[in-house]
């Protein structure tokens, strides 16, 4: 089973063998074409459109009831933020629009979310082709230990692409797309942990954008970040969702403010509002929305 990875250690159900290591130096690498990011077209994407739809989902984990009775729309190519107070079920419905909630032990989850139009929680679901359609940036980077370059080839590889040109061509794009080519073009072939935790956190973005996802999904993807790394990981958002469509778990209402185009109020379990961020930030409808945002309780 293989998943679009952004910051898993791990692609599940496969391993890694030193022949899938790229034996290219630096400088065979040439800088990308076009300044400009445009998506790739390698992989066979569906025509459909990349918004999500929740329907009366209900999420128990053990005895918890954690979710209760959401529903919601993400809008396509638009970027989501999730916010609300801790434990309040943002991490958990992020996590259901992947099916990574199915890691968690004994969960029974009720309702439906649809991608596409499609029910990912439906009986003949296939979790692979589900999971292909999304990328997950999580709060800590976690790079593979291997070389930079390997990094972003290496999904490549598993969906069957070996020639080394195109892969070149693949990790110095995909590099520029995560604004991380200027500062790692000399060294491609270095470990990825010898990184700064803000480089990092751009080059498991960019690994996931080489197998072109048509959804990112980030949780807290910034909170262990310097405010510059923070920054660039925000213009990259704000650039990439031309593109993608972008769903954002954060705790911090500043960043929400600042970047968000949606947003979704959570409260106990419960989305209590959604709606534009200027209608939820500026015309709240709901007293604890308003309270949440005046900072009463967070």
């Amino acid at each position: 089973m293989s998943t679009t990875v952004f910051n898993l250690p791990i692609v599940f159900g496969t391993s890694y063998s030193s022949s899938d290591v790229a034996d290219v130096s630096d400088a065979q690498i040439s800088a990308p074409e076009q300044r400009v990011f445009q998506p790739d077209q390698k992989f066979e994407k569906s025509a459909g459109k990349a918004n999500i739809q929740v329907r009366n989902l209900n999420v128990h984990i053990q005895q918890n009831h954690i979710l209760k009775n959401v529903n919601l729309d993400i809008p396509e190519k638009k970027l989501t933020c999730i916010i609300g107070p801790s434990g309040c079920g943002k991490t958990t419905l992020l996590r259901t629009f992947n099916r990574l909630i199915d890691t968690a032990g004994d969960v029974r989850i009720e309702g439906e979310v649809l991608v596409e139009g499609e029910n990912i929680y439906d009986r003949k679901a296939e979790v692979t082709h589900i999971r292909r359609k999304m990328g997950l940036l999580s709060q800590r980077p976690c790079p593979l230990p291997m070389s930079i370059y390997d990094n972003i080839a290496y999904g490549c590889r598993i969906h069957g692409i070996r020639n080394k040109k195109e892969l070149n061509k693949i990790v110095a794009h995909y590099l520029q797309a995560a604004n991380l080519w200027e500062e790692v073009k000399d060294r491609l072939h270095t470990p990825a942990t010898r990184l700064s935790i803000g480089q990092q956190q751009r080059l498991c973005l960019a690994r996931g954008l080489a197998v072109e996802p048509q959804i990112i999904l980030a949780d807290e993807a910034t909170s262990a970040l310097d405010p510059i790394s923070s920054k660039h990981i925000e213009t990259l958002f704000t650039e990439l969702k031309k593109d993608y469509s972008i769903i954002l778990v954060t705790h911090t209402l500043r960043q929400a403010r600042r970047i968000a185009d949606h947003v979704v109020f959570m409260y106990l379990g419960e989305v209590i509002e959604e709606g534009t961020a200027d209608q939820v930030f500026n015309h709240p409808k709901h007293e604890l929305t308003r309270e949440y945002l005046s900072g009463s309780f967070s």
